[in-house]
C-alpha cells in the first residue's frame, strides 16, 4: 500500500466508527410489510448467495417465511479447493436435514485461479479493505446477474450476517449493482440483526455445523495460518 492509500484506510476505518448507519435490517421488514399488504398469499421468488452455512442458517429461517428462496454458490474466493467442497457439501447437508431438500440449491463453477488474479493487484491491501470490496462486488454481480436472467424478483447475500464484514457496504454495493439490472430487485438485509447470530448459534450447535476460521480467500488463509505459527 502507498502512504496515501494507508491514510485512506485509516480515515476508512475512522469513519464507519463516526458515521450514519441505515438500519438495513428496519428496511427488509419495510419490504417484506409493504409485499405482504400489495399482494396478501403472494410469496416472492428470492435468489439468496450464500458463502457458507454458518451465514446462511439463520437468514434461510427469516427469508422462508415470506419468501421463495433458492439458493446461489457462487464462490470462486475460496481457498483451498478442498475447502470450497467443504462448505459446500455442508450447506448441502444442512439444506437435506433442516428442510428434508425442499430448498433448491444452485452451483456456479468454481474458477479460484481466474479469480485470485483479479484480487492480485489489491494483495497487500489489509482485511476488510478494498480487495474485500472487489471479492463482494465480483460474487454479488455473479450472482445478481444469474438472478435477472432467470427471472427471480429479489437478490440478496448472506453475508450481511457476518460481524467480520461490514453490512453498510454490502448494500451499498448491492444498491449500486440493483442500477444495472431492470427485472430483479434488491432485498436490503442486516441479518446480524434482532439477535441473528445467537439465533444462528444454536443452529449451528444442533446441526454440528462446520465453523471456518477464516473468511475464505487464500489471503486471509495465509492470514490465519501465520496467525496461528505466531501465537
Amino acid at each position: 500500500m502507498t502512504e496515501k492509500e494507508k491514510k485512506e484506510y485509516i480515515e476508512y476505518i475512522q469513519g464507519i466508527r463516526h458515521s450514519f448507519k441505515t438500519n438495513y435490517y428496519l428496511e427488509s421488514l419495510k419490504e417484506i410489510e409493504k409485499n405482504e399488504t400489495e399482494r396478501p398469499g403472494y410469496k416472492p421468488s428470492l435468489l439468496l448467495h450464500v458463502c457458507c452455512i454458518v451465514c446462511a442458517c439463520w437468514p434461510l429461517e427469516f427469508l422462508r417465511n415470506h419468501f421463495q428462496v433458492t439458493i446461489l454458490f457462487n464462490n470462486s474466493n475460496i481457498y483451498p479447493e478442498e475447502e470450497y467442497h467443504k462448505r459446500f457439501n455442508e450447506v448441502k447437508r444442512y439444506i437435506h436435514e433442516r428442510y428434508n431438500d425442499e430448498i433448491p440449491i444452485i452451483e456456479l463453477p468454481y474458477r479460484q485461479a481466474e479469480f485470485i488474479e483479479k484480487l492480485r493487484p489489491r494483495a497487500a491491501d489489509p482485511e476488510g479493505w478494498k480487495r474485500c470490496f472487489m471479492c463482494y462486488e465480483d460474487r454479488m454481480g455473479e450472482s445478481y446477474l444469474y438472478g435477472e436472467k432467470n427471472g427471480f424478483d429479489y437478490f440478496t447475500t448472506v453475508m450481511t450476517f457476518s460481524r467480520q464484514k461490514n453490512s453498510q457496504k454490502i448494500n451499498q454495493i448491492g444498491a449500486f449493482l440493483q442500477k444495472r439490472f431492470s427485472k430483479t430487485k434488491y432485498f436490503f438485509s442486516d441479518f446480524k440483526k434482532a439477535d441473528g447470530a445467537k439465533k444462528a448459534n444454536e443452529l449451528v450447535q444442533k446441526y454440528t455445523i462446520y465453523r471456518q476460521d477464516y473468511c475464505g480467500c487464500k489471503y486471509s488463509y495465509d492470514s490465519r495460518k501465520k496467525d496461528k505459527c505466531d501465537s
